[in-house]
């Protein structure tokens, strides 16, 4: 979608969008996957531990994001990815040189909700 094709939408319907921020606490290669990523496992506060399998193994080494505070939708039904399952979408922004994570300016508390 392009910026001249974009839908307004009413504050319902983002107020549906679970967006939280947690804390990386795991991340491992996807040996599995078809094209380069990582999983990553989440602290999302009261929302609890979720995992997920994400495309930027470009720019991001599995050690550098230990401990790092990351952005995520938490409330889309689980995807399968390979023989991995994905609990939430890690949020970013696509880049040419891969995906740059969205990330917040300070720390927050795992589980802050995006307002």
């Amino acid at each position: 979608m392009n910026a001249s094709s974009s839908e307004t939408i009413a504050w319902s319907d983002f107020e549906k969008v679970l967006i939280a921020v947690g804390t990386v606490v795991r991340a491992e290669v996807n040996e599995q996957a078809r094209k380069p990523a990582l999983k990553v496992w989440v602290d999302f506060g009261a929302y609890g531990e979720k995992k997920t399998s994400a495309q930027i193994a470009a720019l991001y080494r599995p050690e550098e994001l230990v401990g790092r505070q990351v952005v995520g939708v938490i409330n889309f039904p689980p995807k399968q990815i390979g023989a991995f399952m994905s609990e939430f979408l890690l949020t970013g922004f696509p880049t040419g040189d891969g995906v740059v994570l969205a990330a917040v300016e300070r720390p927050v508390p795992n589980g802050t909700r995006l307002a």
